[in-house]
């Protein structure tokens, strides 16, 4: 063999490994595509007190069902408050209590809990939960939540007795969280291992994705196991038993797949001026021309003063002055962009601001100029 030719496969060698890494990285696994119907979490919420702050709870007399929380609380403890009496509390605060339960929870684990202040207590720091139950959107308890207060923050006021003057907060001291303070009490029925197909669902629906999802997954299995329904529903041929159903999903998650480009969009947020395009993103050749009106109105007091010794009053007028100040524009010509680098290029020449661009975006789009779908948020 020539040491030319070990020299050109070598080469040719290097060129495929290249191009067997650049697709690599392309490619994404199923499991970050899609999810599988019926595996999803559950939100939990629960109503409960937390106790032993230091005089930074709940204002009773802005906050009445506080107090009448912890008198139904008492009740159930066996401790009788007579009716009518008015208790004055600082150290208890009413709060709301959120989880996420995740799929294929058991009865007895831990997880963390949220706890947030719902009426006026000033810091949650350093109090305790006590016994929440927490439920689903059905009414039924899945949870019960417990447990000391992490709250990362710190707080501090002077002035006085009064409680005014000068007041430092760092951070927020009104949520806080739980590490491992709820315990699960009822698992939630799980429909994954009935029937013999398991379906898929694309967190993006798109056809040429599908399809591609669809054929990865058949050339894996070397058997067609798999078929699209629609631009978002996969439908997957599945094992019956337990066991082996779940080794042939961990299987078809983990399969890699190069989804199709996404349609051009650009997401443009009023409120904020952000703007976020991806890279389908192009333009047709138009021409801008952006300039700045500035108009200043100034009031002026003129005061008339009468002379000496003269029976005249002093007499005041308002004159006002408008001034118009127009920043000289130049009509820009923009080539057609080929990428996302010529596009924020040449929005960039324009030299405006972020809130100013989501005004030259919008006329864009309207002139048919900006080729992708524009979406104010």
């Amino acid at each position: 063999m020539s040491s030319l030719f070990r020299s050109l496969l070598r080469a040719a060698t290097v060129a495929l490994a290249l191009a067997c890494v650049t697709g690599a990285a392309q490619a994404e696994r199923i499991k970050d595509l899609a999810s599988i119907a019926g595996v999803r979490s559950n939100q939990l919420v629960g109503y409960g007190l937390v106790v032993g702050l230091d005089g930074t709870g709940d204002q009773t007399s802005q906050a009445p069902f506080t107090t009448q929380s912890l008198i139904n609380m008492l009740g159930n403890l066996g401790v009788t408050i007579p009716p009518g009496t008015s208790l004055q509390l600082k150290n208890v605060a009413a709060v709301m209590v959120t989880m996420q339960l995740p799929p294929f929870a058991q009865p007895g684990q831990p997880f963390d809990v949220t706890v947030s202040s719902m009426a006026n207590a000033k810091s949650l720091k350093g109090g305790t939960l006590l016994l929440t139950p927490l439920k689903g959107a059905d009414g039924q308890i899945y949870a019960v939540a417990q447990g000391n207060l992490i709250v990362g923050g710190a707080g501090g006021q002077g002035g006085g007795a009064s409680g005014g003057g000068q007041r430092v907060t760092i951070n927020h001291l009104a949520a806080g969280r739980i590490p491992a303070g709820a315990t699960v009490e009822r698992a939630v029925p799980s429909a994954l291992v009935a029937g013999d197909t398991v379906q898929f669902e694309l967190l993006q629906a798109d056809f040429g994705t599908a399809q591609r999802v669809v054929d990865a997954i058949n050339g894996s299995f070397a058997e067609p196991v798999a078929w699209a329904m629609d631009g978002r529903r996969i439908q997957v041929r599945a094992p019956q038993t337990p066991n082996e159903r779940v080794a042939f999903l961990g299987r078809v998650e983990n399969i890699e797949v190069r989804p199709v480009t996404g349609a051009a969009r650009v997401i443009v947020n009023s409120r904020t001026g952000s703007i976020v395009m991806n890279q389908a993103v192009t333009l047709q050749e138009c021409a801008i021309a952006h300039g700045n009106l500035t108009v200043t109105v100034n009031n002026e007091t003129q005061v008339s003063q009468p002379a000496p010794f003269s029976r005249g009053e002093t007499v005041t007028a308002q004159t006002g002055t408008v001034n118009i100040q127009q920043d000289a524009a130049s009509l820009m010509r923009f080539r057609p962009g080929v990428n996302l680098t010529e596009v924020v290029k040449a929005l960039n020449a324009v030299g405006a601001t972020p809130l100013d661009l989501v005004n030259i975006l919008q006329a864009m789009k309207s002139a048919g100029a900006l080729r992708a779908e524009l979406e104010v948020i």
